[in-house]
């Protein structure tokens, strides 16, 4: 009422930086409004500082899986583009490690600090929760968050040599190779620069380890023309491409190919475009709340059951807040399945029984998760346990 009190549901859009406390709205209410989730750029962070009151957590792929998998006891190391004190200390686990600068093996509160830290803003959402525009009452569809990103440290993503040296060596002993957070880069010569490097880094992985799995986890973009060098870069070098509904559907429209998100068969379709039309080496997974979907070449692995612990291990998040003990992902079992996602799995089983590789397997079903955020970087560690 005070900073929006013209505003009404079709005057809401998103603004491409968060300059005022109306740009901050105009946010929060569209993501709201249409129950999605996504990111925009913040110009500084005094507009949240004196509005809300934050709890620090942890935000990146690569970090949430790590702490996902150290909840149930799982070693993973990890990269820290951000690699302060703040964070180092969060990550604080005998399970999560990283390497130093002298390419030794180390837990995270024994790294020497070089990066400054990055602060994004999470702002979490509920399905039912009512937004008033003046006379108008809009109900939340769906619960999702809203990242409010103040890029200093990843817009340029630095890249830690000795770990990947780290990894490259000790290449046997690592089941799967994670890669994330390419997204928020805004200059195309950073991007190509890091992905070459990367691409190497796949390449050699590789050469000492031929089963282990290079595993590119998506992200919403800042920027379609990065997403689309990325993706055209990347894509061929990588086994696995995971990524969530709405991601899904922002790339397949970047190329003119037709999806409708709420159709398995729609989908199914889309995650074999992504496949074959980019050259990803094994095949595309798809996760949503209500299933997630393998699609690709059969695997030496068990995929299906990585999916259910994906499944598992991000409902945990979504009913706990917390990354999920084993005790509390044992819980989730006398729950039921998502409907919609035992349609999803009674599609496929029917229309694909015999036309190549698709795996479904619905979620345990929860209407209003308590939390919001990391879901998807918590399916991510749970599949990595099929590796």
């Amino acid at each position: 009422a005070q900073y929006l009190p013209g505003a009404t549901s079709s005057s809401i859009s998103v603004p491409r930086m968060i300059h005022s406390m109306e740009d901050l709205l105009n946010a929060i209410v569209f993501f709201c409004m249409h129950g999605i989730g996504g990111e925009v750029d913040l110009a500084n962070t005094e507009i949240m500082d004196e509005v809300f009151t934050w709890k620090h957590g942890m935000g990146g792929t690569g970090v949430q899986a790590a702490m996902a998998l150290a909840a149930i006891k799982c070693p993973t190391i990890v990269h820290l583009t951000d690699d302060s004190k703040e964070v180092c200390d969060i990550l604080s686990s005998p399970f999560i490690h990283s390497v130093s600068r002298d390419g030794i093996l180390v837990h995270t509160e024994e790294i020497e600090s070089t990066e400054e830290q990055e602060i994004h803003y999470i702002i979490q959402f509920r399905k039912g929760e009512v937004i008033k525009l003046g006379e108008e009452e809009i109900t939340i569809p769906a619960s999702n968050r809203l990242i409010i990103t103040h890029i200093t440290v990843n817009e340029h993503v630095p890249l830690s040599k000795p770990y990947f040296q780290y990894i490259e060596d000790n290449a046997l002993l690592i089941g799967s190779n994670v890669l994330s957070s390419f997204n928020a880069i805004l200059d195309e010569k950073v991007l190509a620069e890091r992905l070459e490097y990367v691409k190497g880094h796949v390449r050699r992985y590789k050469e000492k380890n031929s089963s282990g799995i290079v595993f590119l986890e998506e992200a919403h973009y800042h920027s379609e023309s990065i997403r689309k060098l990325c993706l055209e870069t990347i894509y061929p070098h990588v086994d696995i491409v995971s990524l969530n509904e709405e991601e899904l559907e922002n790339t397949l429209r970047l190329y003119g190919f037709p999806i409708d998100i709420g159709d398995t068969v729609s989908t199914v379709e889309g995650a074999r475009f992504i496949k074959n039309e980019f050259g990803v080496n094994k095949g595309v997974i798809v996760h949503t709340k209500d299933y997630s979907m393998y699609v690709g070449d059969n695997l030496i692995f068990d995929i299906e059951r990585g999916l259910m612990y994906g499944n598992l291990i991000a409902t945990a998040k979504a009913r706990h807040g917390s990354y999920g003990t084993a005790e509390q992902i044992r819980a989730l079992l006398e729950l039921p399945l998502s409907e919609r996602g035992l349609e999803a799995y009674r599609t496929v089983s029917e229309r694909y029984r015999d036309s190549g590789k698709v795996v479904v397997v619905p979620t345990k079903y929860i209407d209003k998760p308590a939390y919001t955020i990391g879901l998807g970087d918590s399916f991510v560690a749970g599949v990595q346990l099929c590796f």
